[in-house]
């Protein structure tokens, strides 16, 4: 059996986000309101504390499916979760690895997925340096007129 093989059987909780993507190694706080979503997080807090975080199609479904969501997410550890009084939850999650949806599973308050790993793809390319240099350069010009813009930012 491969290795994307034994990963595939990897079954998380799905979280569909709303007008935001988390990617790897980004740290990002979250408020969560619909039961569904809620579920999922309860179950990634009582496993391993990793939940599967796909952005939906459509902001406007409140139950999305598999066909409202993207066929690619990110797998993310849940930092901080608190349940604030309003029935809500603020949670703060960082992203792990980029994955793609094999299959939904319909739990019975949740749904989970099964995926596989997506391999990195860094480009080579020559004529790409020269292209990342300008834009660099072009931002940085960019913070002497803007001030809300630092060089940290530009830097990072």
């Amino acid at each position: 059996m491969s290795e994307s093989k034994t990963e595939a059987q990897i079954s998380l909780p799905l979280l569909p986000l709303r007008d935001v993507v988390v990617y790897p190694n980004m740290v990002m706080p979250l408020f969560v309101g619909r039961e569904l979503s809620i579920a999922a997080l309860d179950a990634a807090m009582g496993s391993n504390k990793q939940i599967f975080l796909v952005a939906q199609k459509s902001p406007e479904h409140e139950n999305p499916g598999a066909d409202d969501v993207y066929e690619h997410g990110c797998v993310a550890s849940v930092l901080q979760l608190l349940k604030l009084p309003d029935g809500t939850v603020k949670v703060l999650v960082e992203g792990i690895k980029r994955v793609k949806i094999l299959d939904f599973k319909d739990q019975e308050k949740f749904i989970s997925c099964t995926f596989e790993h997506l391999e990195e793809q860094i480009s080579k390319d020559e004529d790409l340096l020269p292209l990342a240099l300008t834009a660099i350069k072009r931002l940085e010009k960019l913070t002497i007129v803007n001030k809300k813009l630092s060089t940290e930012t530009i830097n990072s």
